[in-house]
């Protein structure tokens, strides 16, 4: 009897290849933008798509900040179309990081979701940003 896992045939190897190499191209993760800024490797601009009050609380190192909802013809005009944005929001629990990657997107824009956002940031041990060092750590809003 096949287990739960082999119940369903899983994909063939170049089906597999296909579909994990085009999830690279939408994808990245919290440890591949610490390294990349930590080598000085910033060829993209992060941001943090969250409230302007959840940023300033946390977020993560050389982020700006652009609520999903200011996305916009006008605020993004003074960026080249060939710029590549990584976004991120509050975490795997919140869709405002999949809104902000329509809007930009729609835009004419390439860009990249940042897997986890600030709660797989945190998961990792990588170090915030914060307004005050007695900022809890335990839960962040994206209020997007």
């Amino acid at each position: 009897m096949p287990s739960l896992i082999s119940e369903i045939a899983p994909a063939t190897p170049a089906e597999a290849l296909q579909h994990f190499s085009r999830r690279l191209a939408f994808e990245t993760d919290c440890s591949d933008v610490y390294h990349s800024q930590k080598q000085g490797d910033t060829d993209y601009v992060l941001v943090d798509v969250r409230s302007q009050e959840a940023f300033l609380k946390a977020h993560v190192p050389g982020a700006i900040n652009i609520p999903t909802r200011s996305i916009t013809p006008e605020r993004m005009a003074d960026y080249s179309r060939d710029t590549l944005f990584v976004v991120y929001c509050a975490g795997p629990h919140c869709n405002g990081v999949h809104r902000a990657a329509v809007r930009l997107a729609g835009l004419g824009f390439f860009v990249k979701e940042m897997i986890g956002g600030l709660t797989g940031w945190v998961d990792e041990g990588l170090p915030l940003q914060q307004e005050n060092e007695s900022t809890a750590v335990a839960g962040f809003s994206c209020a997007c």
